[in-house]
């Protein structure tokens, strides 16, 4: 069931939906995943959502539903410039808002081992982890992907009760 409302977050930041015939932010979106060819597979079954201040896109997420009345957050990503500045808090915080108006039972997010500021933030935005699929990243990506020193190899699943 799309969720298209637009939400004003603060004094200047809007949470909105893109546009039928609006092109994805693939520059944002490539910083989370960057396989094009993947973030292409989720793009066509998704919801995406920018965060816009002052007439700049600052951030974005695709939120995909599963089944089973749960939905994954495919994709998030904040501008560089945006980092550390809140905005991946109000994504997040969008993103429970849209799968609560949707009468979700969960809500999901996937991350690298390699990710520790966003497996903080998940947490701290009470995401809770409940698997870890090994060799995720090793065996789906055909670069290796080394952030914050560490190499990225698992998958590490989060989530949220809604109910």
């Amino acid at each position: 069931m799309p969720y298209s409302q637009s939400i004003h977050t603060d004094h200047h930041t809007l949470v909105r939906q893109l546009g039928e015939h609006e092109s994805p932010p693939y520059a944002l979106l490539l910083l989370a995943d960057p396989s094009q060819e993947m973030v292409d597979r989720y793009l066509d079954e998704g919801q995406v959502y920018m965060s816009v201040k002052n007439n700049e896109t600052t951030g974005v997420y695709v939120l995909l539903d599963t089944g089973d009345r749960v939905a994954e957050i495919k994709n998030i990503a904040v501008h560089i410039s945006w980092q550390g500045r809140g905005v991946g808090r109000i994504l997040l915080r969008h993103a429970v808002s849209v799968a609560r108006a949707q009468q979700l039972e969960a809500l999901e997010i996937c991350t690298g081992n390699s990710s520790i500021y966003q497996l903080r933030l998940y947490q701290q935005c009470g995401f809770r982890m409940v698997a870890i699929e090994p060799d995720h990243f090793t065996r789906h990506y055909p670069e290796p992907i080394i952030e914050n020193g560490i190499v990225c190899r698992d998958l590490i699943r989060l989530r949220m009760e809604l109910s």
